[in-house]
């Protein structure tokens, strides 16, 4: 069917944290033989796939059951990330060869060293009874009702990779920025290039970044955004208030919740959060004036460390903009595949949606935008990426609602953790502490460090309050600037 992208005036991505298309889709359509109703092929789980353990004794896929001890916080302990980790994942090994594609048998084997890290350094993220072979735990539609009830009752993605095939930050920085300047880890005070968001503003176009109850990370990530307006940021009842008002802009990016009794779905953190919180995303939307016009996208950063069946392509664009990668690595190989939800009423149910060329990865939504409003691209990776715009096929908008009667599930487990910071709320501080900000003396100066050793409600205060006082000393900046000369100061 013709291509309808352009009947689409607002594109939100919701992007969570840390895990992999089986682990949360893959059993989606196992009942009808990995077809859709829509009679789309889907590459999903066949229950035959496993991994050997350090016996080499083949470990087999399983499904979840809600009856297992708790269910919402599988795998039992945080699998490992980064580049190492996934790719040992991948290729068994901590240096795998140029141009070989990865086999995947390595996750039980790297499960059982990151539990046995874990415990080692005494950081109590790990259930009782944590097992190597739970990383090959796979939930199920009944698990997942309403990631689930989205993907079949729009379209799901069965080959959306991560750009990178390592940890948090540098993904983050693909998917607005396509491309991480080089960087594998999340050790990141701030990126130098421009984001999509600056591309935005290029072309008199309004966008807008909101963090769940929080200033929101990615505030902070690129200077054309922490340069930004305040008006263009907010919390998720900001997002609840616009989305009503039907005055949200063309792009919008949503961050979950990051710590432990958070809602980001990172492991081993609560799923049903997650669930509760794409629901209420989507209803957001759905009651407002212009939901036939919006295309909502789910998905994830990367991997995490949870097992997927899919060799990740190994012939991607690199991003082109000059920087060199560290541990040598090129960008021509993509990440684990991950989670990746279209949600509009302008698509199909049962939709399965691949590229009929090229490769869909964080960038493919830089290129939507781009073809949607005439942005100009980031890097050479997000100009070859394929596009989601022929995911919009319909004349009118549908009024069915794929969720209707479902509700969302509730854990009846707890992080065992909980109080303890997350490695994304000491990112998030370190960022913070690193803005200048004028000291009693009228010198600029960074924070001489984000607080260690603290709560998870003592980051979140330290977050707030220097927040706040940033958002201050830039208004104390426009005030000056716009001052007549000789005005005092």
């Amino acid at each position: 069917m013709p291509n309808q992208l352009d009947k689409i005036d607002h594109i939100v991505l919701l992007m969570l944290e840390n895990r992999s298309f089986d682990h949360m889709l893959g059993y989606l359509y196992a009942d009808s033989g990995n077809v859709s109703p829509a009679g789309h092929a889907f590459d999903g789980l066949t229950g035959t796939e496993s991994n050997p353990d350090d016996t080499g004794r083949d470990v087999s896929v399983y499904r979840i059951k809600a009856e297992d001890p708790h269910p919402y916080l599988m795998p039992g302990a945080d699998p490992g990330e980064g580049f190492q980790n996934t790719s040992y994942q991948l290729y068994n090994s901590d240096t795998p060869q140029a141009g070989v594609l990865p086999d995947n048998k390595g996750f039980v084997l790297n499960f059982k060293s990151a539990i046995a890290s874990d415990l080692a350094k005494h950081y109590k993220d790990t259930l009782p009874g944590t097992e190597p072979s739970q990383i090959m735990g796979m939930y199920t539609p009944e698990l997942l009702p309403i990631l689930s009830g989205l993907a079949k009752g729009y379209a799901v993605c069965d080959a959306w990779f991560a750009s990178a095939p390592t940890m948090t930050m540098p993904n983050r920085a693909f998917a607005l920025a396509a491309t991480s300047q080089g960087h594998l880890d999340d050790h990141v005070k701030i990126f130098t290039c421009p984001s999509i968001f600056g591309r935005l503003s290029d072309k008199s176009l309004d966008w807008a970044i909101f963090g769940y109850n929080r200033e929101p990370l990615t505030k902070h990530d690129f200077p054309d955004v922490q340069n930004a307006d305040d008006s263009h940021f907010g919390h998720f009842r900001d997002f609840k208030d616009r989305a009503a008002q039907g005055t949200l802009p063309p792009f919008t990016f949503l961050e979950p919740s990051w710590d432990a009794t958070g809602n980001s779905q990172h492991p081993n953190y609560d799923v049903s959060l997650g669930e509760q919180f794409i629901h209420d995303a989507y209803y957001a939307l759905r009651a407002g004036p212009n939901w036939g016009a919006t295309l909502l996208i789910i998905t994830y950063d990367e991997h995490g460390g949870n097992y997927d069946h899919v060799a990740p392509p190994i012939d991607a664009i690199p991003p082109g903009d000059g920087t060199v990668g560290e541990f040598g690595f090129d960008f021509t190989r993509l990440g684990v595949r991950v989670p990746a939800v279209l949600i509009s009423p302008m698509i199909s149910a049962g939709t399965v949606y691949r590229a009929a060329s090229g490769h869909i990865d964080h960038t493919s939504v830089l290129k939507t935008v781009s073809e949607r409003w005439g942005t100009t691209p980031l890097t050479a990776r997000d100009a070859a990426a394929a596009s989601l715009g022929d995911a919009i096929t319909l004349d009118v908008a549908r009024t069915d609602d794929p969720l209707d009667g479902i509700v969302p599930p509730v854990s009846t487990g707890s992080h065992p953790n909980s109080s303890t910071p997350s490695k994304i709320d000491k990112i998030h501080a370190a960022k913070i502490a690193a803005l200048p900000l004028r000291n009693e003396k009228g010198h600029y100066e960074e924070a001489s460090t984000a607080p260690t050793g603290a709560s998870t409600a003592e980051i979140s205060d330290f977050i707030r309050d220097r927040s706040a006082a940033w958002s201050q000393h830039r208004q104390r900046q426009k005030s000056r600037a716009s001052a007549p000369t000789g005005t005092p100061s």
